[in-house]
C-alpha cells in the first residue's frame, strides 16, 4: 500500500524582498517559480501585489533598497516548505517571510501618496493642549511667589505674639 498524504490547504502570504540591482525579468521568474510550485503542489494562487522599490531601515547585503512583492496563495504545509527552500537558495531574494493569511484581512503596500489631511488634525490638536499648559505655567510660577509671601508673613505673626508677651 502506498502512503497517501492528504493535507488541508491553508492560505498563506509571503512577503518577498528582492535584490533591487537584479534584472526585473529575474524578479518575474522568482514570482513565476513560486506560482508554479503552488499549482504543482495542488494549491491555488490568489494574488500577487508588487509593492515596488522601498528604502530599507538598514542595509542588507550592502543594499539600501529592496523590491517588495506580496503573494497570497493556498497550499499544504509540504508545498510551503518547498517554496521556502527554493527562496532561500535564490540569491535575488534578500529576505522572505511566510505567514498564515487571515481571512477578511487585506494586506496592502504602504503607499507614499497617503492623503495629507490625516496627519494634519494631529498637529492641530497638539498645540491646543500646549496653550493651556503654557497658561498653567505662569499660574504655577505665581503660586510659589504667594507661598513665599505667606512664609514671610508667618514669622511676623510669630513675632506679634512674642511682642504681646513682652507687653
Amino acid at each position: 500500500m502506498g502512503r497517501k498524504v492528504i493535507g488541508a490547504l491553508t492560505t498563506y502570504e509571503i512577503l518577498l524582498m528582492l535584490d533591487p540591482e537584479g534584472a526585473e525579468s529575474h524578479q518575474d521568474e522568482v514570482i513565476a517559480r513560486v506560482r508554479e510550485l503552488v499549482e504543482k503542489g495542488g494549491g491555488t494562487w490568489r494574488s500577487h501585489d508588487a509593492w515596488g522599490r522601498r528604502r530599507l531601515a538598514y542595509e542588507i547585503s550592502k543594499k539600501p533598497e529592496g523590491v517588495y512583492h506580496l503573494v497570497v496563495f493556498e497550499c499544504n504545509a509540504e508545498t510551503l516548505d518547498e517554496i521556502s527552500r527554493v527562496l532561500k537558495i535564490d540569491d535575488a531574494v534578500l529576505r522572505h517571510l511566510a505567514t498564515k493569511h487571515i481571512e477578511g484581512s487585506r494586506t496592502s503596500a504602504p503607499r507614499d501618496d497617503t492623503p495629507a489631511p490625516a496627519p494634519a488634525p494631529a498637529p492641530a490638536a497638539a498645540p491646543a493642549p500646549v496653550a493651556p499648559a503654557a497658561e498653567a505655567e505662569p499660574e504655577a510660577e505665581a503660586e510659589p511667589e504667594q507661598a513665599a509671601v505667606a512664609t514671610a508673613e508667618e514669622p511676623e505673626s510669630d513675632e506679634a505674639p512674642t511682642e504681646g508677651e513682652e507687653e
